[in-house]
């Protein structure tokens, strides 16, 4: 080959920072489809679902019925999580996501073509938790397998920043939600009940157009393919993981309860502000706000933990949070429509987008390259499989006292703080070069 012929160093690097916007891209739409995904279901949960898919009685029974079907899915989620990641290590990340993403957007679909409890008897919430734990085994590999194939795609020194635009997806993907349920919102009961609150659901099929294009055209990150070229890549990644990186297995599920926050304020937060007379349009509208500005602020956040270290943002942002959900539901009791608006913003954007955009570069930075799929994967659902009961739990613990919310807050303060000690037990890696990532793998 002729030096003419030869890349300069300039073009492998614009070559590389192409393939890795790419991902960031993928990660974004597939995270934002994950998310729509599951907002609409928390929210069609704690506003719709008790009352079509149950038998009629006790409103409170009901709601605890449809959480328990929200829950369902974090069950499937580690079962997801060892069967996709799996996959991920010893086939490729690229096939995997493009698996994860059509199993989740056609699931999504169909649970807004099912008949009701008048219609189909308990054949109808049957169905619901089938579809729902279809969701959950995609779930448990989406964000994981998003977050290792763009950290490794990442330019040096920019592997948080680039690794956060799979949360900043999530984060667009719950205004998508948001917004797709206002009109719902606004509409008569027996409309909404009847056939609006499936529109939502139907939507999401555009949302899976877009992701699946954009996830086909992606390549398998280097640092991978080079383990895949020569051979070196493991039998079984799930039992090698925990043979090789159990210390950081278990660091990762502890700093995964730091999402009990958000998965509380967006199904307990807004069944708990109607239940005291906050129109649910205006609760939607509090997470469209936040949301926004959290898409802007979580690569801001990344980019600080490149610079000053993951710990340090990790921790201060789960803290922030564990002390600012007081006042957010301190002032959901007393119906204060602009704190609520300030405090649920404050956390959204600030204190949890600080946590929530770390984690993405910093659990996958903590496996070798050959479980590093199986390792996120696995380890991030022991906290997101308890955060999806934590609704469930909150609302029997809060009943029907509007002014009992402590335990609710409570159950976040010590989420908050099992997060804080995995962080502090956890190594720092914001400067540690890709190929030295995790533990020796042999």
């Amino acid at each position: 080959m002729t030096n003419l012929e030869t890349p300069s160093t300039a073009d492998v690097a614009l070559r590389r920072l192409k393939r890795a916007r790419k991902a960031a891209l993928a990660g974004f739409l597939g995270g934002a489809l994950e998310y729509y995904d599951f907002f609409i279901y928390a929210t069609a949960a704690s506003l719709i679902f008790s009352k079509i898919f149950f038998p009629s009685g006790d409103p409170t029974i009901a709601l605890l019925a449809s959480f328990a079907t929200f829950g369902v899915a974090y069950v499937a989620r580690p079962f997801g999580a060892v069967v996709f990641g799996h996959l991920g290590d010893k086939l490729g990340r690229k096939s995997t996501l493009v698996l994860t993403l059509v199993l989740m957007g056609s699931a999504t679909f169909l649970i807004g073509v099912l008949p009701d409890f008048h219609s189909a008897g308990y054949f109808a919430p049957a169905l619901l938790v089938l579809l729902r734990l279809l969701q959950g085994l995609s779930a448990g590999a989406e964000t994981a397998g998003a977050s290792a194939l763009t950290m490794e795609e990442a330019p040096a020194g920019r592997r948080g920043f680039f690794a956060s635009f799979a949360i900043s997806g999530i984060s667009f993907g719950i205004v998508l939600a948001s917004l797709a349920f206002l009109p719902v919102a606004a509409m008569g009961e027996a409309e909404r009940l009847a056939w609006g609150w499936r529109i939502p659901f139907w939507l999401s099929i555009l949302v899976l157009i877009v992701a699946f294009l954009v996830r086909r055209s992606l390549e398998e990150p280097e640092v991978f393919e080079e383990k895949h070229d020569h051979g070196e890549l493991v039998k079984l990644p799930f039992a090698k993981m925990f043979s090789t990186h159990p210390a950081q297995f278990f660091q990762v599920a502890l700093m995964s309860f730091e999402t009990v926050t958000n998965t509380f304020m967006q199904s307990f937060g807004l069944a708990y502000a109607v239940s005291v007379g906050v129109p649910a349009s205006t609760m939607l509208w509090v997470s469209i706000v936040g949301n926004v500005l959290a898409a802007a602020t979580q690569p801001l956040m990344a980019r600080l933990s490149d610079t000053f270290g993951r710990r340090k943002i990790f921790i201060s942002g789960v803290l922030g949070s564990g002390l600012m959900i007081f006042a957010y539901f301190s002032v959901i009791a007393t119906g204060n429509v602009p704190m609520i608006f300030l405090t649920s913003t404050l956390i959204t954007a600030g204190t949890y987008a600080m946590s929530n955009a770390v984690y993405p570069a910093w659990f996958a930075e903590l496996f070798n390259v050959k479980v590093r799929y199986s390792g996120m994967a696995i380890g991030l659902q022991i906290g997101i499989v308890c955060a999806g009961f934590t609704p469930l739990l909150g609302t029997a613990l809060v009943g029907a006292v509007s002014a009992n919310w402590g335990p609710a807050a409570w159950i976040v303060a010590a989420s908050s703080v099992l997060a804080v000690l995995g962080a502090l037990w956890a190594r720092e890696t914001a400067k540690t070069p890709l190929r030295e990532l995790g533990n020796s793998v042999p």
